[in-house]
């Protein structure tokens, strides 16, 4: 935002000039009123009281839950309920749902009873289920109808409508039949039975289906809206785009904090208190600390080897970040690829297979590289002394193992980890890196015993 909106909405505080500050934030678009609120925190209550009712709302529902919990808290009885009946069914239950149960039931007593029921039914079900998302809010017809009736239907009950980009075709009994675009009705003859319009090639949502589902759907298919059905077809609702870009976002920012070896932030990094920081990242940290905790008990059992040949320590830290890289390379690359529909469960034998390829190409060039460096440095220094080409041999072949382990580690854990129910993100980097680094000095020393015994062990 324009460092000089900033300054004139500050001197029109300062001057408690009300009128002209609504003037001044009515123009303004929405998502300017959204970065003003970011820039000025301590006046988003008095923002969205001066904005119109229908903007503030709209500023409202894009705003994240942190700020909206704290407007709610300050926010005028009058105003606060013009808000929550003027909220969208999807995002009010959206809001609802992140709310504490006591905060809930004050709000739920300022709908109406219409509402209050259809809210209800929406918190019903599961947290991140596509029910969750959808409204109610949509424009159906029937198939027997002809155009004309259609156009004067969307006029009398559009406005209340999420979308009109979409109607939908339903029978007697409410299941969803098909859905047309508004273009092809507008452009047919008035006349024309919408049945005759429809092409059966319908696309819905169950209520019961995960969101990450309908996200793969929106992100396959060019629709700002899809039907949301239940098990016997019956039309519930409607999810649009915008929510699902939400969602997309929520679902991508909540993978890359377990990538990084952290249970997910729920608010903003700098509203986020310290104490709350410190439990989301000190679960994980003693998790992984705990599984480095075998790299020593490994090195421990190979004691009297490394003993033998000290060199060997040496090229332990190379050992181990060379599988742990690969792993977690391998990790990322799967985990985005399950996120975007790509492969599934049973593609896992076709995955392996490219990784023991991949893993082992990668070994080869890793471990002639390491060759070729304890060959270069015998030019400059006799620190291998005269068995050079056993150590280098013993690098060399070390690393294809524990590169090829590394990708097989970290292309395997988010599948199966899918496969037992859980979230393949939680496979992190810092964790197929723990495990690589335990496993990964095991062939190292298993190498080292089989090229090196009777020569320096």
């Amino acid at each position: 935002m324009e460092e000089v909106v900033v300054e004139e909405i500050v001197r029109l505080l300062e001057l408690q000039d009300d009128a002209q500050l609504k003037v001044y934030l009515d123009d303004l678009n929405i998502s300017d009123v959204e970065h003003l609120i970011d820039e000025l925190p301590q006046y988003a209550v008095k923002f969205i009281e001066t904005l119109s009712v229908n903007r503030a709302v709209n500023v409202f529902r894009i705003l994240d839950f942190p700020t909206q919990e704290k407007i709610i808290k300050k926010l005028s009885g009058n105003k606060l309920a013009e808000l929550i009946n003027l909220l969208p069914p999807d995002d009010r239950t959206s809001l609802f749902s992140e709310l504490k149960g006591d905060a809930v039931k004050k709000l739920i007593i300022l709908l109406p009873a219409k509402d209050r029921v259809e809210a209800l039914s929406l918190l019903g079900y599961e947290e991140d289920s596509v029910g969750r998302l959808m409204t109610p809010d949509y424009v159906a017809v029937k198939k027997d109808w002809t155009v004309t009736r259609v156009l004067s239907h969307i006029r009398r009950y559009g406005k209340n409508s999420e979308t009109i980009d979409v109607i939908y075709v339903i029978d007697k009994d409410g299941i969803l039949l098909d859905d047309i675009r508004i273009r092809e009705i507008l452009l047919a003859d008035p006349e024309a039975k919408i049945g005759d319009l429809t092409d059966k090639r319908l696309i819905a949502l169950k209520a019961s289906d995960h969101q990450e589902e309908a996200i793969n759907t929106f992100r396959m298919n060019n629709r700002v809206a899809l039907p949301v059905v239940d098990d016997n077809n019956v039309l519930l609702g409607i999810v649009t785009v915008d929510d699902i870009l939400w969602i997309a976002n929520e679902e991508y920012t909540e993978d890359i904090h377990k990538i990084g070896g952290t249970q997910a932030l729920d608010e903003p990094y700098l509203d986020m208190p310290l104490f709350g920081l410190f439990k989301r990242r000190i679960g994980w940290l003693v998790v992984l600390f705990l599984g480095e905790m075998l790299t020593a008990t490994a090195m421990a059992h190979f004691e009297a080897d490394i003993a033998k040949a000290v060199i060997l320590a040496m090229f332990v830290p190379l050992i181990i970040s060379s599988g742990g890289n690969s792993g977690s390379q391998a990790s990322t690359l799967i985990i985005q690829a399950m996120a975007l529909g790509e492969i599934t469960i049973g593609d896992w034998w076709r995955v392996m297979r490219r990784e023991i390829i991949s893993g082992l190409m990668l070994g080869i060039v890793l471990g002639t590289i390491g060759f070729l460096r304890i060959f270069a440095w015998t030019f400059f220094t006799d620190m291998y002394g005269p068995h050079w080409m056993l150590i280098g041999l013993t690098v060399g072949v070390a690393l294809v193992g524990v590169v090829l382990w590394g990708s097989l580690a970290g292309s395997m854990l988010p599948l199966l980890l899918k496969k037992l129910g859980a979230d393949p993100a939680t496979s992190s980097a810092p964790f197929v890196a723990t495990l690589v680094d335990v496993t990964g000095l095991i062939i190292y020393f298993s190498v080292a015993v089989l090229f090196l015994t009777g020569v320096l062990l």
